[in-house]
């Protein structure tokens, strides 16, 4: 093996037959096994499974029917985490950067996990290290290490310096030998987890973990006090032990964790199908509470490409020689960005001018150079930077900028270091042609009450103009961002301010955004080039584009496939879908939860049979909370998202649980004081009353009505109808809805819990 030429294909299969590759644990999503074990082996499956063995040893196996919540919950969870996964991984092989390793002496692209032990590694502007390494070779290379360092300033690379991986070249070019591979890299020891497809970190997810930890204490006790209720009133075992199962079974929200994945696995599906890949399935759950959008200018209001519309020669420069010298510069750069690529495209074939020295563009010095032997040297990059800001020459950049145009200088210098003795030679004029859908897009969002912010390394003018052309907010008063503080409150004031920034650098750019989440508002940045990674990693949801540089697509929380900007609406009306759905249903499984307990403690304390059978529970789980739950968490929704999900749904679920709760247990209790009916037809008259106060439930959650949801509402109704009337059915069922004089007492007994419920909801909302 030699250093420059690479790896051998034998060495190459070697390493990968003897495990030297670069394989690490599966980052986009879980394993086969991992996600049924996920979802079969559960607390509430092992709960529910014990609570159906003791049915079916004491009791009818009708009564175990609520066993088979076990299969449902566990083969929904799985099919459609399994149809998320499939999604997810097709769309990253898609999505994913290759990388450029040399072997035997041709440079050849493959992906990240096929890299082994002693390759070398090709990196230029924007590429991410897949492993760890020791340069070999070092053209002006300068790499960001600062999302694994804290590092703010890009390091110089020579021969012989480590290379970390997960860290990017912001300027140059180099090689480098790859020493570490796999679960041995850096950046795998230190974050093995961070990028793994979980709900580790949803807001959404604490808060159901908050109910379920609190439930878990509520239920054992209020539990105990029911068996013994049941075992001490003089009732046999078998019917004590039904009595005790029928009145735990509902306390479980067996379905509202099956619904989360379900919901955020739909989301991470239908995103898909817009070519819009999730990296992390808590980003579906914050792209609904975003407030804030940062967009850079560059390949999200403009397409990727740009057009040089003109040079314009300064002190009698002759077009022709400042071609060839735009050439030259173009040629010295074995990586040009896209600024230097248009110019290429325009100026023609380069002299075979011999390079000196060079200096590589990057983000932060926003020009670039080279020091030709015998031509002198040259700069081309950003007007306030290489020119003096009083200048007559700055005038006309203003000009330009205010069209929207991007303008660059190109000077002739005594040296690349020097900032002495520039002089100007001509401005080199670029346009860029405007994304059609951009202003419906920003649109959406000013109506979406979405704050837009435009940050930019360009020219704040010709930021300012582009912003304006396309609808933003604020665009007139551009602000510069060499003129802001460092940190501290005056920078927040600034960002908070402005609308549109200028001449922002990568560190600044992370700086705003960190400056806006500290203000309390939730954050998405979008952008493609290597400058916005820092960015994109501090935000709470960093949006990457599919062509943008591997360093930024590997940060993102979200990547658009196609750079498609007008799929933004969609991926943000995706987010607050989930979330809005997700509430409502947490509001009907937590009802279910509370007035469970409540009846299990005010029959304890009566020392009352039991109210329901196990068959009784589970129909009208079945009928106002399961099945229509399905539909409510899969539904079109554009609610906007607010803080304070566990309280809301508290205040909801608590009223109503009680409402429930109160009508059946007074219900229940009227008719087992009246001596002439069975305690067949109690439960029956006690299962009507409960039904119907969770049928009213079921609507308040399910507001606005509109056609689907009224059917919605219609079936239930039906169902139940259909199940209490037709006698086969309703022997089966245990119901024996025939007294009317108990059966009155219960519908009674449900509207006026149903009209105080109603009422109490709406006070609650003002």
């Amino acid at each position: 093996m030699s250093e420059h030429s690479g790896l051998t294909a034998r060495e190459v299969a070697e390493r990968n037959a003897d495990g030297r590759v670069n394989r690490v644990a599966g980052r986009n999503s879980r394993s086969v096994g991992q996600i049924v074990r996920a979802n079969v082996l559960t607390r509430f499956n092992a709960l529910i499974g014990a609570l159906c063995a003791l049915v079916l040893v004491f009791g009818s196996p009708i009564d175990a029917l609520f066993g088979l919540i076990i299969v449902v919950n566990s083969a929904v969870g799985v099919i459609q985490e399994l149809r998320a996964k499939q999604t997810l991984d097709k769309l990253a092989l898609v999505g994913r950067a290759p990388v450029r390793v040399r072997r035997e002496g041709k440079e050849v692209e493959v992906p990240p996990e096929q890299v082994v032990l002693d390759d070398v590694v090709l990196l230029a502007t924007g590429e991410k290290a897949p492993v760890d390494g020791e340069v070999v070779d070092s053209d002006h290379l300068e790499i960001d290490e600062s999302l694994l360092t804290g590092e703010s300033d890009p390091v110089d690379k020579a021969a012989g310096d480590r290379v970390l991986s997960g860290s990017f070249a912001v300027a140059g070019a180099g090689a480098f030998r790859a020493t570490k591979v796999g679960d041995d890299a850096y950046a795998a020891k230190i974050a093995s987890d961070a990028g793994r497809f979980s709900l580790a970190h949803s807001e959404l997810y604490r808060g159901i973990n908050r109910f379920l930890g609190l439930l878990t204490w509520v239920i054992i006790p209020v539990g105990a006090l029911l068996v013994i209720a049941q075992f001490t009133r003089g009732s046999n075992v078998s019917e004590a032990v039904i009595g005790s199962v029928a009145g735990v079974v509902p306390m479980i929200p067996e379905g509202l964790v099956l619904m989360t994945s379900v919901a955020f696995a739909v989301g991470v599906i239908r995103l898909g199908r817009k070519r819009c890949l999730v990296q992390e399935l808590p980003a579906v759950e914050v792209l609904a509470r975003v407030d804030t959008l940062c967009l850079d200018k560059t390949g999200t209001l403009t397409e990727p490409g740009m057009r040089l519309r003109a040079i314009e020669p300064m002190s009698g420069q002759d077009e022709g020689e400042l071609r060839t010298v735009l050439a030259a510069l173009v040629q010295a750069d074995e990586r040009p960005n896209a600024t230097l690529q248009a110019v290429g495209v325009a100026v023609g074939d380069p002299p075979s001018w011999p390079v000196r020295e060079k200096q590589a563009f990057s983000s932060a010095r926003k020009y670039s150079g080279a020091d030709f032997d015998g031509q002198g040297t040259w700069l081309l990059g950003a007007p306030e930077v290489l020119l003096d800001g009083s200048s007559d020459i700055q005038r006309r950049v203003s000009e330009l900028a205010t069209e929207g145009l991007r303008v660059l200088v190109l000077v002739s210098a005594p040296s690349l270091s020097s900032s002495d003795g520039r002089s100007p030679a001509a401005l080199v004029v670029l346009e860029q042609k405007l994304r059609a859908a951009a202003p419906a897009t920003l649109k959406y969002f000013g109506e979406q009450d979405v704050t837009v912010k435009v940050i930019s390394g360009d020219n704040a003018a010709a930021v300012g103009a582009i912003a304006g052309q396309v609808g933003v907010p604020g665009s007139g008063n551009p602000c510069d961002a060499r003129t802001l503080p460092d940190g501290g409150d005056e920078l927040a004031d600034a960002v908070d301010h402005h609308a549109v920034f200028g001449r922002v650098t990568p560190q600044q750019k992370r700086e705003f955004v960190g400056a806006l989440r500290g203000r309390g508002h939730v954050v998405a940045m979008t952008g493609d080039g290597v400058n916005d990674a820092l960015a994109l990693k501090e935000a709470d949801l960093g949006i990457g584009m599919g062509s943008g540089s591997g360093a930024t697509r590997a940060v993102a929380k979200v990547v658009l496939l196609d750079d498609d900007f007008s799929v933004l609406p969609s991926v943000l009306g995706e987010g607050r879908r989930v979330l809005a759905n997700i509430e409502r249903v947490a509001n009907l499984f937590l009802t279910k939860t509370a007035y469970s307990i409540l009846l299990a403690l005010a029959v304890g304390v009566a020392q009352l049979p039991f109210p329901f059978l196990p068959r009784h529970v589970t129909l009208v789980a079945s009928l106002t909370i399961g099945i229509p739950g399905f539909f409510l968490a899969l539904a079109p929704s554009n609610e906007r998202a607010r803080p304070g999900f566990v309280p809301r749904v508290l205040r909801f679920a608590i009223p109503a649980g009680i409402a429930c709760a109160a009508a059946t247990f007074i219900a229940y209790a009227l008719a087992r004081a009246n001596a002439g009916t069975s305690l067949e037809a109690d439960r029956s008259t006690a299962t009507l009353t409960l039904f119907l106060v969770a049928w009213w439930v079921l609507l308040l959650v399910a507001r606005p009505l509109n056609g689907w949801k009224i059917g919605l509402l219609a079936a239930s109704a039906g169902a139940f109808a259909l199940i209490a009337s037709v006698p086969p059915i309703a022997k089966i069922a245990a119901l024996s809805v025939t007294d009317p004089g108990n059966d009155t007492i219960g519908v009674a007994c449900a509207a006026a819990a149903a009209a105080a419920l109603t009422w109490v909801v709406a006070l609650l909302r003002r």
